[in-house]
């Protein structure tokens, strides 16, 4: 077969974050490979569309700013012609799932691929995947046609943001008492909204969540959950309590006993996918083009914004803008690791896809507070040293967004260079003030900012149910007539503390962003900024 004349596809070395030693060619080249093409589109999402509550229908999407049918046509046919073939073409997400060999698939995309065996994040033990090597090339018909091509790295990609302590936590919170504390407007309980979670693997137990509820003294939330791509649906159902229960099994029940006691009368999609490119691809195109598009989704999850190839964040983050014309809110946790995001390379590094300018970026603080009588005594940023600390600083990918523009957000690490600045928003996430949860049968208190994350997600769905139509980008919103160290409407300001870099101050900083909630407050400010 003739050798295709090709060019370079920008941005797509792909990234290594693991510790690792490499096992030489994968040794079943003849095997069948899948990858995710990612195709430009026919026209760009306007900024006002992205920028305000509108909303466009996934057929509208797909007819204004989806693919053309030429490009597609076009791909399937130059990738045919060199041996391959075309499975699946999306013209609303703009994906082409492609399929062949192993072997065909690097010599088209001219790589080759290299097995590697790296410790696992979220699990003990070692992981084996294999990652290609320098930039990846395109037939020359497809130079920017072809924007993104994932699926050769099959490296774990996201680390669940939560975290525990040894021993017995200062305080431990149920999810009610901290909405509680947050002035979550009480007359509201999400009815009518959707609140999806993307889940990278793990499980929960159905007993857990119904005696978790029971004792909230709550009806049990409708739960769904979905299977993306043949990911294992909920394998914990039938798991007894005497077995330990794995990181993201943990992750997977916190993220749905918060959400569920904070937003009871939602519906929450658990979509169980798998922690690959692919798999997260896969999983957020479930969520954010389902037919009836949910009011917000969750990801408790990420890591350096370095582990994501430039084409796995570029794929990722165009879902994101997605999302928002479709009035979808965004959150992601910020991350547990502090300034450096977990690199310790003396530099200052922020998570994706919480740095993506389309998502609710959520930070942590630590809450000191009586119940009893409602009363917050104090919070302050989340930093306990070795027993964590909440992500925030300056994007090194993403610009700094218009809406941002009056924060005060300092210049990128190491350079003078206006940036994305994250968190957008925080609330409690140390483990030693923790959230109270059920886990395999037994109590348990865990932080992290992925509890931060579906609390706000259910605020969100709290907000969405009053106001009568879904909010989307929160950030042009909430940032909307914000002056340097001012406190904006609708949050407590957060000014003590640090996350390792930086400190906290008054108005929106790289620690805590705008501060914690005052739903009530919240409300009344989106409201009128809505114009309902």
């Amino acid at each position: 077969m003739t050798e295709p004349n090709t060019v370079v596809l920008p941005g797509s070395e792909s990234s290594r974050w693991l510790p690792e030693r490499p096992l030489g060619t994968p040794p079943a080249m003849d095997s069948q490979g899948q990858l995710t093409l990612l195709v430009r589109r026919r026209a760009a999402l306007p900024r006002w569309l992205l920028e305000s509550p509108a909303v466009v229908s996934r057929e509208d999407l797909a007819r204004q700013y989806g693919a053309d049918p030429k490009d597609l046509a076009l791909v399937e046919d130059v990738l045919s012609q060199l041996g391959l073939r075309v499975t699946t073409t999306d013209a609303g997400s703009r994906q082409v799932t492609v399929e062949g060999t192993l072997a065909a698939l690097t010599r088209v995309f001219g790589t080759t691929l290299t097995m590697f065996e790296g410790e696992d994040p979220f699990a003990p033990g070692l992981v084996r995947y294999w990652r290609h090597a320098g930039d990846l090339r395109l037939p020359a018909e497809l130079n920017g046609v072809v924007v993104s091509v994932v699926g050769l790295d099959t490296q774990p990609v996201a680390r669940p943001e939560y975290h525990t302590i040894e021993g017995r936590p200062q305080i431990v919170y149920t999810p009610i008492e901290i909405g509680q504390l947050y002035e979550f407007p009480a007359e509201l309980d999400g009815s009518g909204q959707t609140l999806a979670i993307i889940s990278l693997g793990g499980s929960c137990r159905a007993e857990d969540l119904a005696i978790y509820f029971a004792e909230l003294g709550l009806a049990q939330p409708r739960i769904t959950h979905v299977s993306v791509d043949g990911a294992e649906i909920n394998p914990a159902e039938t798991t007894t309590a005497a077995e330990i229960p794995s990181k993201f099994d943990l992750e997977v029940t916190l993220d749905l006993q918060i959400a569920g006691a904070l937003a009871p009368g939602a519906h929450i999609l658990n979509y169980f996918t798998r922690n690959n490119g692919p798999g997260i691809l896969k999983g957020l195109q479930a969520a954010i083009y389902a037919p009836t598009a949910p009011t917000v989704i969750s990801l408790s999850w990420g890591s350096p914004e370095i582990t994501y190839s430039g084409q796995l964040a570029i794929a990722m983050n165009d879902l994101f803008a997605d999302a928002a014309a479709r009035g979808i809110t965004v959150c992601a946790a910020s991350g547990d690791t502090g300034s450096g995001s977990g690199m310790h390379d003396g530099g200052s590094h922020v998570n994706f896809p919480a740095s993506s300018p389309y998502v609710l970026a959520c930070g942590g603080t630590t809450l000191i507070a009586d119940p009893t009588t409602n009363t917050i005594h104090s919070e302050t940023t989340w930093n306990v040293g070795s027993g964590g600390a909440t992500g925030g600083g300056v994007s090194g990918v993403f610009d700094l967004p218009p809406w941002q523009q009056a924060a005060g957000v300092p210049p990128r690490f190491g350079t003078q260079e206006q940036a994305r600045g994250l968190p957008d928003v925080a609330a409690n996430a140390d483990s030693t003030t923790g959230y109270q949860i059920r886990l395999h049968g037994k109590p348990g208190c865990v932080g992290g900012t992925s509890a931060a994350t579906p609390l706000w997600a259910a605020l969100i769905c709290r907000l969405a149910q009053s106001i009568g139509r879904p909010i989307g980008l929160l950030q042009p919103l909430i940032y909307q007539d914000l002056k340097a160290n001012q406190v904006a409407a609708g949050f407590r300001d957060v000014v003590k503390g640090d996350n390792g870099s930086y400190a906290a101050k008054p108005g929106w900083d790289p620690n805590t962003g705008l501060g914690s909630p005052h739903g009530e407050q919240l409300l009344a400010a989106v409201r009128e900024r809505i114009g309902r």
